[in-house]
Formats: C-alpha cells, sequence, structure tokens
C-alpha cells in the first residue's frame, strides 16, 4: 500500500493507529464465515469433512514473484523438486534449457550468480526511452507521428516527475523519523528495549520524548518495539526506493541480467536462484497457498497436497513483461497446472508477448490467478497489467483468457468495512474476493509476519484452486474458475467503497460474482459437478463428505 504522511507527527500517529486497530485471530483466513463471524474460506471446515483415506493428486503451483525461500521450516517439504535435474552439476540434465534448475527458474539474475534487486517502473523506462529522443525538442517542429509520441513521453514525464517529487518529500520526513529512532535506540543503549526501558530513558530533547510517548503506547496497546521498529525502517526504504530506483530514469539494471533485452523471443537466460536477494514478498505467498499443514510449526497453507514452484519474476519495481511472459512459459512446460500472479502494473507496452504465454497456458490447461491490485480503484482495461483481455491493434480487444481468475482483497470483517480499502475492484474485471488484510505468513529465514493486499488474496483463492485440481484431477481450468465463481458465498450487504472514505455500494457491484471464496462450498459443487460427468476422473463423491457442521443461528 502507498503511505502518505505530511508531518512526522502524521507519520507516527499514523503508524500507531495501524498497530492498535482490532486483531482478528492469526488463522483468520481459514475459520467458516456462517460460523466465525469472519469472511474466511472454511479450510478448517473442509479438511474436517475429507475423508482420511483417500488423497489427492500432488499439485504443482508456480508463485510467479520475488522469489521463495525453499529453505524455510514450513516450505521446505511442499517445494517442488525438478526429479529429472541433477542438482549443481553446471548441465542441463533434463534438457529443458535451464541449468539446475531443481526448485524453477530466476529471470532476474545471471549464470555468475548475479541478481537484480531493484528496478524502474514501467512508466520510468518507458520515459527514459523516450526522454533520448524527444528531451529539449520543439514539438511543432515534430512530425504528426512524432508529436502523438512525444505526447505520451510529455504524459510519462509528468507521471516520473509527481512520483519523484512525492517520493523526495516523503523520504525527507523518513529520514527524520529514522534519525529520531536512531537516537533512542543509541540513547537506550538497545534496538529492543523493554516497556520499562523506555519509561526510565530521561531526555531534554522533545523529538525523542515524542517519539518514546508512541512507542510505549503501542507496546502497552500489545505491540512490540521491534515491530514498530521496523515499519519506520520498511517505509523509509520504501521512499528511498522510489527515489533511487523506481523512479530513477538513469538507472536500468538489466545490464546485470545480460539478455537482449529487445529479442522477446529470448528464452533461455537467467539463473537458479529461485530465492533471490529479496524474497519476502513471495515467500509470503507461497506460504499462503501451501505451507505445511498439520506440523505445528508457524501456520498452515490453504492447501495440503501442493508443490511451490519458484519463478523469480519481480524486482522491488515494476515487473518486464519479457520476462512474465517466459514465467508462464517456464511453470507451464514444468508441469504447473495453478499459477499464483500477485503483481501488476499500469503500462504493459509489450503486451502481446504475455498475451502469448497467456494463451499457450490456456491451450494447455493451466489456471492464472491474478491478484487486482492495491490502488483502491475501479479496474478497466487500460490501468492495470497483465490482464486477461487479449490486445488487438494496441487497444484491449473483445476476446479474453477463459483460464483467467483475478481477485479483490477482504477485511476480517463481515460488516461494512469487509471490502479492504486498498483493493481494486470491477463488477466486469474483477471474478471474486477472498482475504487480504493482516495475513499472517512465511516470511524469509523462518520467520512470520502480517502482511495485507490483493497479493494476499490471490494465493488464497490458488490454495483453493490447487484442492480442486488435486480432488478433481480432471476438471479442466475452465471449469475449476467456474467452480470457484459458482460457489462463492454472495454478500448481500452494503460495504464502504474500496478508495473512499465512507461511500457505500453493494457488495455484489465489486466483482463478477458479488461473492467470497469458499474452498467447503467449492468442493461441495466439485463433487455435484464432476458427478454429472462420464468417465470423468476424480477423487472424491458427494458421499465422500463428512456431513458439514451446522451454523451458528
Amino acid at each position: 500500500m502507498k503511505r502518505k504522511f505530511c508531518t512526522i507527527v502524521a507519520f507516527l500517529i499514523g503508524m500507531m493507529a495501524s498497530n492498535l486497530m482490532a486483531q482478528a485471530p492469526q488463522n483468520w483466513f481459514h475459520l467458516d464465515p456462517s460460523k466465525d463471524g469472519v469472511p474466511g474460506l472454511a479450510t478448517e471446515s473442509i479438511y474436517k469433512r475429507l475423508p482420511k483415506n483417500k488423497k489427492g493428486k500432488p499439485v504443482i503451483v508456480a508463485v510467479l514473484d520475488s522469489g521463495v525461500d525453499y529453505k524455510h521450516e514450513d516450505l521446505k517439504d511442499v517445494m517442488w523438486v525438478n526429479e529429472d535435474e541433477i542438482p549443481n552439476n553446471g548441465i542441463d540434465d533434463d534438457k529443458n534449457g535451464y541449468i539446475d534448475d531443481i526448485h524453477g527458474w530466476s529471470f532476474l539474475g545471471n549464470a555468475k550468480g548475479e541478481n537484480v534487486v531493484h528496478d524502474n517502473l514501467e512508466v520510468t523506462r518507458l520515459y527514459a526511452t523516450l526522454k533520448k529522443k524527444f528531451e529539449g525538442k520543439d514539438p511543432a517542429t515534430l512530425s504528426k507521428t512524432d508529436k502523438a509520441e512525444y505526447a505520451k513521453y510529455e504524459e510519462y514525464k509528468a507521471v516520473v516527475e509527481k512520483g519523484r517529487q512525492g517520493a523526495e518529500g516523503n523520504l525527507k520526513q523518513l529520514t527524520m523519523v529514522k534519525d529520531m529512532y536512531d537516537q533512542l535506540v543509541k540513547g537506550l543503549g538497545t534496538d529492543n528495549p523493554s516497556l520499562n526501558d523506555l519509561k526510565k530513558f530521561k531526555t531534554t530533547d522533545q523529538r525523542l520524548n515524542g517519539i518514546k510517548g508512541i512507542f510505549i503506547q503501542g507496546i502497552e496497546a500489545g505491540e512490540t518495539f521491534k515491530s514498530m521498529a521496523g515499519q519506520i525502517l520498511e517505509t523509509y526504504d520504501h521512499y528511498y526506493s522510489q527515489l533511487n530506483y523506481n523512479y530513477n530514469p538513469d538507472y536500468d539494471p538489466r545490464k546485470i541480467v545480460g539478455d537482449n533485452y529487445a529479442d522477446l523471443n529470448e528464452r533461455f537466460y537467467g539463473n537458479n536462484d529461485v530465492k533471490g536477494p529479496d524474497s519476502k514478498h513471495g515467500t509470503h505467498v507461497a506460504g499462503i497457498i501451501g505451507a505445511k499443514r498439520g506440523n505445528n510449526i508457524g501456520m498452515d497453507g490453504v492447501a495440503d497436497n501442493v508443490r511451490i514452484m519458484s519463478v523469480r519474476t519481480v524486482p522491488d519495481g515494476d515487473e518486464r513483461d519479457k520476462d512474465v511472459a517466459n514465467a508462464i512459459r517456464y511453470a507451464v512446460d514444468n508441469g504447473a497446472t495453478v499459477i499464483n500472479m500477485s503483481f501488476g502494473k499500469g503500462y504493459s507496452p509489450n503486451k502481446p508477448a504475455v498475451d502469448a504465454a497467456v494463451k499457450y497456458a490456456m491451450e494447455k490447461d493451466v489456471l492464472l490467478i491474478h491478484a487486482a491490485g492495491n490502488d483502491g480503484k475501479n479496474l478497466d482495461l487500460t490501468n492495470n497489467y497483465p490482464n486477461d483481455h487479449f490486445e488487438k491493434k494496441g487497444k484491449p480487444g473483445k476476446k479474453s483468457a477463459t483460464n483467467w481468475v483475478e481477485v479483490g482483497a477482504l477485511n476480517a470483517d463481515m460488516g461494512e468495512n469487509m471490502a479492504a480499502e486498498f483493493s481494486n475492484y470491477n463488477p466486469e474485471y474483477v471474478d471474486v474476493f477472498a482475504p487480504g488484510a493482516e495475513i499472517y505468513a512465511t516470511t524469509p529465514e523462518n520467520t512470520y509476519e502480517n502482511l495485507q493486499g490483493t497479493s494476499m488474496a490471490a494465493p488464497m483463492v490458488a490454495g483453493v484452486a490447487a484442492i480442486l485440481r488435486s480432488y478433481f484431477p480432471d476438471l479442466t481450468a475452465d471449469q475449476v474458475k467456474e467452480v470457484l465463481i459458482a460457489s462463492s458465498v454472495k454478500q448481500n450487504r452494503k460495504v464502504i467503497k474500496p478508495g473512499t472514505e465512507d461511500e457505500k455500494v453493494d457488495f455484489s457491484t465489486l466483482s463478477k460474482s458479488g461473492g467470497i471464496v469458499n474452498v467447503e462450498k467449492a468442493v461441495e459443487l466439485a463433487t455435484k459437478t464432476v458427478g454429472k460427468k462420464k468417465g470423468v476422473q476424480r477423487v472424491l463423491g458427494a458421499g465422500d463428505l463428512a456431513p458439514a457442521a451446522k451454523a451458528i443461528p
């Protein structure tokens, strides 16, 4: 989510306010709306009903993201392993074009093991390209064709300069906040003080007293010093990256990869470092989908018979169309039947390349799950990419991918705040909503954190899709999508429209289904759907499910 703070005090108060919000149960996304009062998936409910003597087929789910910590205590047992590849021998044993791709592949590095960490936003890359051509030119002297391109240059320039200005102002404020934090830690003599340590700390600096007071209030409300400090440092890093990398037209990390970036047909580049230098986002997504269930460690993922394939595609910045297209193809060619894509951007200069990969996945019966985005806006076909409509002559076409599911995010609230304030929405282009706020899941180095975004909602649906493809292996990707939408629990309620303070709308107007994903209902519907089809392989029949628990009146 994007944060804007005008003053140091506003930042600190805003941080404290977010920390002091009522906390839902840590596993709220697994709970049952009809019994637990939160819009969860009913994961725990369906696992109580599944027969112990019937196991589904293992399902490979590809996580196209920043990377996955494949050694994580809660993920190491569920990682996909390329059994046709001998680890670390420097040979492409399975002849798939990728050397030593044991747990997946990264399109953000090179054979020397060097990796891209930061990248521009796509609008910055577009601006940088046109800047070389038009900077200093008089538009009156340009041809008609060049004038149209010049207008785009002006559009991109305005976006980038506004972004840089905002990042610079926020970074200035955050630098002061970080300086105060550093001084407080220095004065305390520890970066993990107790509540008593803070109360005993004396200073004549009123700014330090102010930040000390904020920390004291947070700890007394149940927060930790470490978590609050982490938010300060993470927000500082965010704006530092925006200014120095994301909105910096002079920064170009692509030389690290070493591919011919202009060649969209080039496929064999990158390395096998599927964790990468910053795998927090991807590790969190992977845990939601399939962290080892029932091991009494950390948290349980949604799917219990899944193998996570990590395809590193997303840097700190916007993903590149060429990498997205190749990542989809890699996942499809190596056995994934569900692909999670928790990323998005505002421009897509090479969308046809991504469209071709999506069509390839559709032909190979692979389901694509995509996060709707966190701008609190009404989606259209020109303000968020990738999307499911295939481009035609440079404009959105009428044809769309039938294997694509677009996902919005829910808060842990069955009332007017059900739709997450940051979630994008649209009654035609968003399919369903799923839990996406304050989601506790795996993060690198055997840690766990609460994160939020439609990035967290998409893997909820990917996990449910994996369960369906596991127990009903002959359901096509299109049929799985139909089941997910048809079984979603419709919500006849008014909610605050995302991106607004208090505008109320019918929840049903925010997505195509008007509902929230429910794995129990999905499995029930799948047993009936498959039961009608002769010769269709299935693990479960309607009679195999134990009776459902009664809902609370």
